[in-house]
């Protein structure tokens, strides 16, 4: 399910994403990178196009995560973990609302700190995401949740493609429509006529 290759194998010790111990990791500036299935992504598929046969489209979500630590003044070191993630996922076209294959990117800097109140009052001034360190990170969540919130929240194609005719229905023997306000031209004629 998971495809995981340490990059720095030397410096990184076994490291298990659903379980990751971020400071270790970040001490260690070790790399884990891999793969995760769009199918055992949950949350994520329920805003992706489904197709008949149930199951979603697109490639599985390509991951990296880094570690490391800064130096900030008064405190001892601070552990972040730098996020990348990109996908190609299918989604409905909220403008012809047929399937569309949407690129999706993700490149986020996370800040570690001790609490959710230090986390929540950091958060605010910082460029990286503040969060408060946690006993283990689930990595594949994380992924997950920063593919959400990659997806646009209207997608659309830039052009739409008409839909094709029905399969038992040649393009020159579909029914023309009658205009909207014939209806309404015959019940005045019909009336003109009546005087």
């Amino acid at each position: 399910m998971k495809k995981l290759q340490p990059s720095a194998p030397g410096r990184a010790r076994a490291a298990d994403p659903a379980r990751l111990d971020v400071r270790q990791f970040a001490g260690d500036a070790a790399r884990l990178s891999g793969e995760l299935p769009l199918t055992g992504l949950q949350r994520l598929q329920a805003s992706l196009w489904r197709a008949d046969d149930g199951g979603p489209g697109g490639d599985p979500a390509a991951w990296s995560a880094e570690g490391g630590e800064a130096r900030v003044a008064g405190s001892g070191p601070v552990p972040w973990l730098h996020l990348r993630a990109q996908a190609e996922v299918l989604m409905e076209c909220q403008r012809c609302l047929q399937p569309m294959r949407v690129p999706v990117h993700v490149d986020r800097r996370f800040r570690f700190v001790a609490s959710e109140a230090e986390a929540e009052a950091q958060d605010l001034d910082s460029e990286d995401e503040v969060l408060a360190l946690p006993a283990a990170l689930d990595l594949p969540a994380l992924v997950e949740d920063e593919l959400i919130l990659a997806l646009p929240l209207v997608p659309r194609h830039e052009r739409c493609e008409p839909p094709a005719p029905l399969a038992d229905e040649a393009p020159d023997e579909r029914p023309e429509r009658p205009h909207p306000f014939a209806a309404l031209e015959a019940l005045k004629r019909g009336r003109q006529g009546g005087h």
